[in-house]
């Protein structure tokens, strides 16, 4: 291979993180996840990706629940909450970052988010559901997954 052809390759994580995806969803933990996650952006000079899956509930729209509208909701309260809490922290902690909502389930949803944002590590907060422990959690298929490094912040 020659030095051109080596230097036009893109080659996930030789300089640290240049994306960080995080699973934001409103819960405690994937908020702690977003502010970690901040603050690894901020000191590897990295993009902030907070990313939330919108979930698609064919059981709620089929008994004509307005399923959308109720996640484009959250999608709306989880942007107000992370632009005020950047705004307070302007001129003290400065991250670039951008909000993206992806439709799935919420393994799903971030895989494609880490994908096509070509994400160098991926950090999710700790499932908060007793029954996870059992069938596994989102972050632990994360991990399985095997294609970024993944945090789990508690």
């Amino acid at each position: 291979m020659t030095e051109q052809q080596h230097s036009s390759q893109f080659e996930r994580g030789t300089d640290g993180p240049k994306v960080i995806v995080v699973g934001v969803d409103g819960s405690a933990s994937s908020l702690r996840a977003a502010a970690y996650a901040g603050g690894l952006a901020r000191r590897q000079g990295a993009l902030l990706a907070l990313v939330y899956v919108q979930p698609v509930m064919a059981a709620g729209a089929a008994l004509g629940a307005p399923v959308a509208e109720t996640t484009d909701e959250i999608a709306e309260e989880l942007v107000a909450q992370i632009r005020e809490a950047a705004e307070r922290a302007k001129g003290i902690f400065e991250v670039r970052w951008e909000f993206h909502t992806f439709r799935g389930d919420p393994y799903n949803g971030l895989v494609r988010a880490a994908d096509e944002l070509t994400a160098d590590a991926v950090v999710v907060g700790a499932s908060e559901q007793a029954g996870h422990r059992l069938v596994g959690s989102v972050a632990v298929r994360l991990v399985k997954t095997g294609r970024w490094p993944v945090t789990v912040v508690p």
